[in-house]
């Protein structure tokens, strides 16, 4: 499975001459709609397109309320309403010019490709992949380790899912700062006592710990290695994930048969992300997006996408209709944000994060998701943690835990999840699409989103 720039590894020189003489185009409207900035994106199709777009607005912190896509043939034409972090329309000019100026440039795939933890792509630094099953004090000890052997966090991301973690760790040396050279004794030791962490007394399946060669956007990976490690296996845990999240996303998968089409249905309740994981996984796994309505505008989010398989067929049995439930459940899943998010900003220093992880786990937390970030001389950390069952952490244990390690430094932060009231008759037809029970867009799509994407000209 290649991961790369579709402008830079295709071998079709008709292709790259397509690509050269139609680079993406995009169209910045600001006065159109009243509660949202419209992006427009016209570019010559390739599969995972869509994705790289979508991954480009992420991260620019931009938040996709609604979105219709329609790429069949050889032309990929997308609208996205986005709104900035506050859920606001963009008025900052310079952030609008960063979106046309990243999204046209002809290598604007590598442009995104900065770290979502804070890594910029010029830092040099050694990077693992971490996998293996999630248990209390796991991230703890595996910092523990790292702190030990001299070793400095520059930057990390983790996620647990369905008592799986999967980590991408960014670290240099203690006293230089640079990169630990590849092939070395202690490279070969860090990665032999993680692996022995890891693997604990109880992992059903093997823990593995490798070298980050390539430069795939850390989000995405992460979702590729939750996938490769099947995280999405139900039969592995409990039927409600084994995590403790409760609200399950409700996904359906139906074969249009007048269009040779796969209808995936989602609903859940919104996030933010929320729409590049799923064009995530679909991607990843194979699948070509051809049409997508997506609404989020207000607090549960509808997507519909049509697809078919990059050999242009419809899914064609039970168990892959499953398996594609069951893996946009577990991307969905993964990055729910249990627990209570506690931000820890400081100066950086050797051993803050282990110190951190430490008291956690004295107090008798687990972390189900963190982000460290250092930028300059400051850690910026973000956790998200609950008790040693996955259930919510009482006031007097998190006071405990911030006299610990400072009041100054660690705060309780809510989750912000933006949202543009629009009294607008397309969340109302959304809603009345839904119908109770059992959701489907179909009519959307083939009525209101049809005349729309026509009048746009997305499609004939």
């Amino acid at each position: 499975m290649a991961y790369g720039s579709p402008y830079l590894e295709t071998d079709d020189e008709f292709e790259k001459l397509l690509i050269r003489m139609n680079p993406p185009r995009v169209t910045v409207d600001n006065t159109s709609n009243v509660n949202a900035t419209l992006v427009k994106v016209d570019s010559v199709n390739k599969h995972g397109i869509l994705l790289e777009v979508v991954q480009v607005l992420m991260d620019l912190n931009l938040t996709i309320k609604r979105a219709y896509i329609s790429s069949d043939g050889e032309w990929f034409m997308d609208v996205f309403y986005v709104v900035d972090r506050y859920g606001e329309k963009l008025s900052d000019n310079d952030v609008i010019h960063r979106i046309q100026q990243t999204l046209e440039a002809r290598e604007f795939i590598l442009r995104s490709l900065r770290r979502s933890v804070g890594v910029q792509a010029d830092t040099k630094h050694t990077s693992f992949e971490l996998t293996g099953r999630d248990r209390p004090g796991l991230i703890s000890e595996i910092f523990a380790i790292l702190t030990d052997l001299k070793c400095n966090v520059v930057a990390s991301e983790i996620w647990t899912h369905n008592s799986r973690m999967a980590a991408v760790v960014y670290i240099t040396d203690e006293i230089t700062g640079l990169p630990i050279v590849d092939n070395s004794d202690r490279l070969n030791k860090i990665k032999q006592l993680l692996k022995y962490v890891l693997k604990g007394d109880r992992d059903k399946r093997d823990a593995r710990t490798a070298l980050s060669v390539d430069s795939t956007h850390t989000e995405r990976r992460l979702h590729q290695m939750m996938y490769a490690d099947r995280d999405y296996d139900r039969d592995v845990e409990s039927s409600d994930g084994g995590d403790g999240r409760s609200e399950k996303p409700v996904v359906s998968v139906e074969n249009y048969a007048d269009k040779g089409y796969s209808v995936v249905n989602v609903k859940c309740k919104d996030r933010p992300k929320l729409l590049f994981d799923t064009v995530c996984t679909l991607t990843d796994m194979q699948y070509v997006v051809f049409h997508a309505t997506v609404n989020s505008e207000t607090p549960v989010a509808y997507q519909e996408y049509y697809i078919k398989h990059l050999d242009g067929c419809p899914v064609s049995s039970e168990g892959e209709r499953l398996r594609i439930i069951h893996c946009l459940e577990a991307a969905i899943n993964r990055r729910s944000y249990n627990g209570i998010r506690l931000e820890l900003c400081a100066e950086d220093r050797v051993g803050l994060l282990s110190d951190a992880m430490r008291i956690f786990r004295e107090h008798g937390l687990t972390v189900t998701q963190a982000e460290v970030t250092t930028r300059g001389t400051q850690a910026m950390n973000v956790f998200y943690v609950a008790d040693a069952s996955g259930n919510p952490v009482e006031s007097c244990t998190i006071e405990a835990v911030r006299r610990a390690i400072g009041k100054t430094i660690l705060h309780v932060k809510e989750e912000f999840y933006p949202r543009v009231d629009s009294p607008s008759s397309s969340t109302n037809d959304v809603a009345a699409a839904a119908g109770g029970g059992r959701f489907s867009l179909g009519t959307l799509f083939r009525t209101r989103s049809e005349k729309f994407l026509y009048n746009l000209g997305l499609i004939r």
